[in-house]
């Protein structure tokens, strides 16, 4: 028995060595990111049902010098869309609605409401116009209140952008009218309904809507970037544009229970939560990205609004949940936990490093200078002033390309590098532009 006790004793120290070794990478890592300008928010780790990490790293607000900590408030963005269909869910299984529905039922005068279902808008197969697609809306409206009419205004005429269930495409437009059909089915408010069937079963007490009206002293300020000498807060976007779409707020502590209520499969059945697992077109089931890793299921979503990028991945299986909430808009949380995933599954992840911008003769840097086409409908425009290069996107304002060495430039406000190629007569021909493990390859217009 001496021996028995003293074995068991033995694993669980070296489980709880184990633990506090992963905790401390997850910490560097997360710390080395936020050193260099590349994570600014809060995160939360867990596996097999205990916390690793749950930790904030740099400002919640600049200008008052406050520090992000587990308990800062951040908008989530698009990590709605799984709250949001699991609330559908459970009006259908309270025989409000179905899935098979089709949007007519719910809005007659909707143009082909009759070839449209509940279910082509869980899965982004509707071909409904996306209204975030829409530029002038965008840069003008999203701070105003809108009304349903209004929203709805800007895609219920445009054409399809295809034969609803025959395609794919992400659509915030069928989300928020995923959030106008349960209020028609539920005869409540959106925001209401799923406080009630959510919110407080759980005790998320830390989660909402109105973020932009939130007066909470935990509250999170939204900036497009922050840097060593700078920064730029974002507008805030209205709960009535964002809707049923993207317009929580939360903490990784509220998130943290949501994936406990998963994990016990509470709110719904588990036949449901199979059914929002099941992948369709695209790998997305419904209102979750669905993947795998070690041979096990992956289920996840990522966020964008003004001001803030978030993203919550799981792996039911082993209990693992990441909840990363950042309130400087930098891309790179997609890499950050594609490398937590990595050290949680003992698999080779690099830690990343300060670029060193170097100066480069205008004579060089005048050879960039130029449209380059990327895409359709995606150029990037390059041009020099006072010995600074920028380069501007379709849509976006101009960002400083800092040099790293000759051809090869980089921004300091995302994660983004961009080479320049050249052809057989030394000349500047194209443009390759790496973001998010991807990369993008445009021709300089003659």
């Amino acid at each position: 028995m001496r021996k028995l006790l003293c074995l068991l004793f033995l694993l669980g120290g070296l489980q709880y060595a184990h633990a506090q070794d992963t905790a401390s990478k997850l910490d560097t890592l997360l710390s080395t990111y936020n050193n260099l300008y590349k994570f600014n928010g809060t995160a939360l780790v867990s596996q097999h049902g205990k916390i690793l990490l749950n930790k904030g790293y740099g400002f919640r607000n600049i200008a008052d010098g406050s520090r992000n900590d587990t308990g800062t408030i951040f908008q989530l963005g698009s990590i709605t869309k799984q709250f949001t269909a699991a609330i559908v869910l459970k009006l259908e299984e309270e025989k409000k609605l179905s899935l098979q529905d089709k949007v007519s039922k719910f809005f007659p005068d909707f143009p082909k409401g009759d070839s449209i279902t509940v279910e082509h808008l869980l899965t982004h197969t509707s071909g409904i116009f996306n209204y975030t697609n829409d530029r002038t809306f965008m840069d003008n409206e999203v701070s105003k209140p809108a009304s349903r009419e209004k929203i709805m205004s800007l895609f219920k005429d445009k054409p399809l952008d295809f034969s609803p269930g025959t395609k794919w495409n992400y659509s915030n437009s069928g989300y928020c009218l995923l959030g106008y059909i349960i209020e028609v089915a539920a005869h409540k408010p959106y925001y209401q309904v799923a406080r009630e069937y959510i919110f407080q079963p759980l005790q998320m007490n830390h989660t909402g809507f109105d973020f932009k009206r939130l007066t909470n002293k935990d509250k999170s300020t939204g900036y497009f970037f922050i840097n060593e000498d700078s920064s730029k807060v974002a507008p805030g976007v209205d709960s009535s544009v964002s809707f049923a779409a993207g317009a929580m707020y939360s903490t990784t502590g509220d998130l943290y229970k949501w994936h406990q209520a998963l994990q016990q499969y509470k709110i719904i059945s588990k036949a449901d939560w199979e059914r929002a697992y099941t992948p369709q077109k695209n790998n997305y089931g419904y209102g979750w990205n669905i993947d795998s890793i070690a041979g096990k299921r992956k289920v996840g979503h990522g966020g964008g609004i003004h001001g803030f990028i978030t993203t919550i991945v799981r792996i039911p299986e082993d209990d693992v949940c990441i909840t990363l909430l950042d309130n400087a808009s930098d891309n790179t949380i997609g890499k950050i936990s594609e490398s937590i995933l990595a050290i949680l599954y003992d698999k080779p992840y690099t830690l990343p490093k300060k670029r060193i911008a170097i100066k480069v003769a205008d004579t060089t840097l005048q050879q960039y200078i130029g449209q380059y086409d990327m895409k359709p409908g995606f150029k990037i425009v390059v041009a020099l002033k006072d010995g600074v290069l920028t380069g501007q996107p379709t849509g976006q304002n101009p960002a400083t390309l800092f040099a790293e060495k000759e051809d090869f430039f980089f921004l300091n406000i995302a994660d983004v590098q961009l080479r320049f190629t050249r052809d057989g007569k030394n000349e500047v021909t194209g443009l390759i532009v790496y973001q998010n493990g991807g990369e993008i390859t445009g021709t300089k217009a003659k």
